[in-house]
């Protein structure tokens, strides 16, 4: 009796598809695939206070998010500002900026918005002004506004969609263009619907008493 056991041949015997990790345990591919980064609008309600902004750059440089565009402004209460992220990253990555962001004491409410939420953006636009009447014609096409005028350049401002915004550019750009800034979008929630999930704002309101300091950590 030899002991051997009855089968096949090892190199006939079927092998099974996918890899092994560094201690030898098959990874499912599906786990192992990596996701495919999408483009979205955070909205974030923040306490309208000096040093809000650098707490929440500060966060994106420390995790290392891809961070498209920051807008930040001030609200109809004048003690609460709104803040426009839009990110571009897989879909744990948005989950983590929208959890890291919630840590953060001035952060009193985050919510990723929906596809139909309403997003505008404005640029100025500087090009040549040699064919002035045609500069004309186009900033008619994208109704945009003429904010400056010389006999060498002609500046229009422009607001709209993301789309819209670049469209423009494409067009401009016949005429050569010399200079252009972009706020980046700034974005509302449609109808009665709230931007930034109110509901929220209990469970954030425990953490800002007076006796708290701003939480910085970025544990997962």
């Amino acid at each position: 009796m030899t002991g051997e056991l009855e089968g096949p041949a090892p190199e006939e015997r079927p092998t099974p598809e996918g890899k092994r990790n560094s201690q030898g345990i098959r990874v499912d591919p599906e786990v192992e695939a990596e996701r495919e980064p999408r483009r979205t609008v955070i909205s974030a309600l923040v306490e309208h206070e000096p040093g809000v902004l650098s707490d929440v750059s500060g966060l994106f440089s420390r995790r290392q998010f891809n961070i498209e565009s920051l807008t930040v402004g001030p609200t109809e209460d004048e003690e609460r500002a709104r803040m426009t992220i839009v990110v571009e990253e897989p879909d744990p990555g948005i989950e983590q900026v929208e959890k890291q962001l919630r840590k953060l004491v001035p952060v009193i409410s985050v919510r990723e918005l929906p596809s139909d939420a309403m997003r505008r953006e404005l640029a100025l636009i500087k090009v040549n002004a040699t064919r002035p009447d045609q500069v004309a014609a186009v900033a008619d096409m994208y109704d945009a506004k003429s904010v400056d005028a010389s006999p060498e350049t002609a500046t229009v401002e422009i607001t709209g969609s993301r789309q819209k915004i670049d469209a423009a550019i494409e067009s401009f750009g016949q005429f050569g263009i010399r200079e252009i800034s972009r706020t980046g979008p700034t974005a509302l929630a449609r109808g009665t619907e709230d931007t930034a999930a109110s509901a929220q704002t209990a469970e954030q309101t425990s953490r800002h008493q007076p006796t708290q300091t701003q939480t910085t950590s970025d544990d997962d």
